[in-house]
């Protein structure tokens, strides 16, 4: 049966004449029935919603839960969805034992979401990943869009954040209205961009509706879409936007075992032997997963174009110090403009 808010959102379509809307929410409820097993009730209604598009000339609704259009007149109105259908898989990450169950958790619960839902529970979907840059957010965003078979929608900010009053929110508005449409993982980089206190130049009370906006919008959503945001700067977003978010994923920088386990299976089959992954990994201590694997991309890279055909320890630590030496020049600019 429809929730309460679509019953809702059915008549306020009605009564104004949006029939975009009536039949957004129409596709919205015919994917939840075939979620809780209804397939006949499913197809019926995709049937009825077929129908009343034909009627207006439009396409027929592109099947599953997942089906995703990318023309932008429908599906990306306002030009703000980067859209992606990543491969990922979890096991291509290396992930500290407490994130590594939650994500397994996350995964776990989207699979079964209809004998939750049956119960009337809800699986995990609002996910807040916290950590430094580099530490994993974005790929666990094109894991979970691949373990799950969902296209990944990434919110352009450059698209969506605009010195307009009033404008921010309204193509805020259209964003959480995809995720009904179209069921995806929707991800929200440098999150503190909406959700921080900190005000814009030009209109601190913009961007305070703004972050209402946001606080609204996704306490309301009940679509089957994943709502991932990700955040350098925990400390500076809005205390109420935590209680927004099913769970809070942290992310840390890699431990000796875990770039030393990085290093071994990139480049273990190019290696020499005798080569110390410990001892290596202990002098890239501070090092971010995206760092560590860069340096072994570089370091396949340099054996390719001078035609070797092995690694050595040194060439691997080569490229290591040479991320560092970025890193460190990265930190200190940083400082400096802070400052």
């Amino acid at each position: 049966m429809a929730s309460a808010n679509q019953l809702k959102a059915f008549l306020k379509s009605h009564l104004e004449g949006d029939e975009d809307r009536f039949l957004s929410v129409a596709m919205q409820v015919a994917a939840h029935e075939a979620k809780r097993g209804h397939g006949k009730l499913a197809q019926e209604l995709r049937a009825l919603i077929d129908q009343a598009k034909a009627r207006r000339g439009l396409p027929p609704y592109e099947g599953g839960e997942g089906a995703f259009s990318s023309r932008r007149s429908r599906d990306d109105p306002i030009g703000v969805l980067a859209v992606s259908r990543p491969k990922s898989r979890l096991a291509e990450m290396v992930l500290d034992d407490i994130l590594a169950s939650g994500l397994n958790r996350v995964i776990k619960e989207q699979r079964q979401a209809s004998k939750i839902l049956s119960h009337g529970l809800s699986p995990r979907r609002k996910l807040l990943l916290v950590g430094a840059p580099g530490t994993g957010k974005t790929m666990t965003a094109s894991v979970l869009a691949g373990e799950l078979g969902l296209p990944l929608l990434r919110v352009r900010l450059d698209g969506l954040i605009t010195k307009y009053m009033g404008e921010t929110a309204a193509k805020l508005r259209q964003v959480f209205d995809t995720t009904e449409r179209t069921r995806g993982v929707y991800f929200f980089d440098e999150f503190d961009a909406i959700g921080s206190q900190r005000g814009l130049v030009n209109d601190i009370g913009e961007v305070r509706r703004i972050l209402n906006s946001f606080l609204q919008m996704i306490e309301q959503d009940d679509s089957h879409s994943l709502i991932l945001a990700a955040t350098n700067h925990p400390d500076i977003l809005d205390h109420a936007l935590f209680r927004r978010f099913d769970d809070v994923l942290h992310y840390s920088l890699p431990d000796e075992t875990r770039i030393a386990s990085i290093l071994e299976s990139r480049l273990g089959r190019m290696s020499t032997k005798g080569i110390s992954w410990k001892r290596l990994a202990t002098e890239s201590i501070g090092l971010s997963y995206a760092e560590v694997t860069c340096a072994t991309k570089e370091a396949l890279k340099e054996a390719l174009i001078e035609d070797r055909g092995s690694l050595t320890e040194s060439d691997i630590r080569r490229t290591l110090e040479e991320r560092q030496r970025i890193s460190r020049r990265f930190e200190s600019h940083s400082r400096g403009t802070r400052g």
